[in-house]
């Protein structure tokens, strides 16, 4: 199978758009995350399923040439957009790996710490791939996961039953493709079974309005995703429509409200013993 096809989403330019501002949209969750786990300037550190390298990026400013990010990523799209970031930036602390986490061995063995979010929930075999992390930290070294908890809290006031339905295609998708969208409830049982203190479970959800800037975290899902689940088959053109228009109707009205899916932000220690 083509590996840049049997991504969900796929890899073309406006998915690398979309996450891009998705990761905008998260950034001050996630640099604070970093923060309370200890990342710092010298830190060395692994992004797994790195994307297009958005926060590949921002870890390799923060670690500064004192320290190292290594990022592992199958899709050649997305190295090649963050190859072309990181020489933009003049970043020369970030090693680029081509990687299937499900079949290849992750590089090093002494990471401080590793970075995984959105990547659990899409692979075959989640066990195997804590089991790979743990494996890539030092004794002491810290992983920290962002993956969804409930992917069914995504809802819409006023409700609009395109919306519930489209939501259930995404879900069966991932399920078609090997993955499980809950899969954050399942990440500290398996990192306690490979040696790790859990430190922290915090849970992310918010309830916004089409004003917030978290809005178009899921907004821009809503205009990308509908018509790549429409190329797989999930529904037609009809349906498209309809999910659409309804969607620009609730984003219209000011005191329309959106709740989010749920994430988990899981921080865990390697065992040194």
């Amino acid at each position: 199978m083509n590996k840049e096809r049997d991504y969900i989403l796929g890899t073309n330019d406006e998915e690398i758009e979309r996450l891009g501002l998705q990761h905008r949209v998260w950034r001050s969750v996630v640099l604070d995350c970093w923060k309370k786990s200890g990342i710092t300037v010298g830190s060395n550190v692994i992004d797994v399923g790195a994307g297009p390298g958005y926060a590949t990026v921002d870890l390799a400013e923060i670690v500064g040439p004192e320290g190292n990010v290594t990022a592992v990523e199958r899709s050649a799209k997305f190295l090649e957009a963050m190859r072309r970031t990181c020489s933009d930036r003049g970043l020369t602390n970030v090693n680029v790996h081509e990687i299937d986490l499900m079949s290849d061995e992750l590089p090093g063995e002494s990471y401080d710490f590793s970075w995984c979010r959105w990547v659990a929930s899409f692979v075959a075999d989640p066990a195997l791939l804590v089991k790979k992390i743990a494996g890539a930290l030092r004794p002491g070294g810290r992983a920290i996961f962002h993956e969804y908890g409930h992917y069914q809290t995504w809802q819409f006031s006023p409700r609009f039953p395109e919306q519930e339905e489209f939501k259930k295609h995404v879900i069966q998708s991932w399920i078609e493709t090997g993955g499980k969208t809950d899969i954050g409830l399942d990440i500290p049982p398996l990192l306690a079974q490979n040696g790790f203190v859990i430190l922290s479970v915090r849970p992310h959800i918010f309830c916004i309005g089409p004003r917030d800037y978290m809005w178009q975290w899921p907004a821009t899902f809503m205009q990308t995703g509908p018509a790549r689940l429409q190329e797989l088959g999930r529904f037609d053109q009809v349906f498209t429509d309809k999910l659409l228009a309804g969607f620009a109707k609730v984003e219209a009205h000011p005191d329309s409200l959106m709740v989010t899916p749920l994430v988990l932000e899981i921080v865990a220690e390697k065992s040194s013993v």
